[in-house]
């Protein structure tokens, strides 16, 4: 059974940074696109970063410049890297994957694999 297992996350003042990781685990063939999403009490849930498997990136806009996203193909692993973090930074983050089937991912529809969250939480 192939599952994604997220790491890190935790709590942290304003202005602080924080780490997360992901890996994908058992058998499967490619990883094609992996992303990091968020989701708020009350509110929708957001993507905040993804990478393609040709290495191209995309970032939310209110991320951009603070967060960064890379993989580790061989490790079928992303990592998601926030700093200047921000009390509206504070979430649940989600790990998504598009395995099984080539293609981009532009929506979060496009994922087919999701983790089980990973708290993030910042105090002003």
């Amino acid at each position: 059974q192939v599952r994604l297992v997220e790491s890190g996350g935790g709590s942290v003042q304003a202005g602080g940074s924080l780490a997360l990781s992901c890996v994908a685990t058992g058998s499967y063939y490619t990883t094609y696109c992996m992303g990091w999403f968020r989701q708020a009490p009350g509110k929708e849930r957001e993507e905040v970063a993804r990478i393609e498997s040709n290495g191209n990136k995309g970032y939310g806009d209110s991320v951009k410049g603070r967060f960064t996203i890379s993989r580790d193909s061989a490790q079928n692993t992303v990592y998601l890297r926030m700093t200047s973090l921000k009390p509206e930074d504070t979430a649940m983050y989600y790990c998504a994957a598009r395995l099984f089937v080539a293609g981009s991912c532009s929506t979060q529809s496009d994922y087919n694999l999701w983790g089980q969250g990973a708290q993030v939480t910042v105090s002003s």
